[in-house]
């Protein structure tokens, strides 16, 4: 069984975003705009392109990476490795040709099933709705959280507020940087 990893960056109150700002609300852009730049922060964000055998990700965010990531030096890993876009709505013909192997998804169970397959860990990249159908789901293996020292209040949560029972995490690495970012690896215990 394949692993599922959700990475995101994400402030102290559960608001997640793409580095480069997500219009429609006060504080878009909070990623790169309140919190100084410390390199060894981000460490973990190459050794998932390192480790990653597969990346998922929900319409919004493919629309969104797909026009940027492939021409993107800092992403090149991606640009070899199979994409599953999870959608109802995106056509075959939306898909862009430059970015690889990358194919549609059309319901959970079919991500249910992708995990089943042979190979190694699939990434989740942005994607706040698919993440929250995801967990709701119990198909979430892994978080890789950069906690930024924030609260925002308004915009988009990466955590479901489906009343649920309990999902327990076990702690699996952690640090804190100069900068008050911390790193959180959670694994989800079954």
């Amino acid at each position: 069984m394949r692993t599922l990893i959700s990475t995101a960056f994400i402030s102290l109150d559960g608001v997640v975003e793409a580095p480069g700002g997500e219009p429609g609300y006060r504080n878009s852009g909070w990623t790169f705009k309140n919190v100084d730049f410390v390199p060894e922060a981000f460490e973990i964000k190459g050794r998932e392109q390192q480790e990653a055998a597969a990346v998922l990700m929900g319409r919004v965010s493919y629309e969104a990476f797909s026009p940027v990531w492939p021409d993107m030096k800092e992403f090149d890993r991606y640009k070899t490795m199979p994409k599953y876009v999870v959608s109802t709505t995106l056509a075959q013909d939306d898909l862009v040709s430059n970015w690889g192997e990358t194919t549609i998804l059309r319901s959970l169970d079919q991500v249910a099933a992708l995990k089943e397959t042979e190979g190694g860990p699939i990434i989740v990249h942005g994607s706040a709705s698919l993440n929250r159908s995801l967990s709701d789901a119990g198909l979430i293996d892994r978080y890789h959280l950069l906690v930024f020292p924030l609260l925002l209040g308004a915009g988009k949560r990466l955590f479901s507020a489906t009343d649920k029972d309990a999902q327990k995490l076990k702690l699996v690495e952690h640090d804190v940087y100069a900068n008050g970012l911390q790193k959180q690896v959670f694994d989800v215990v079954r």
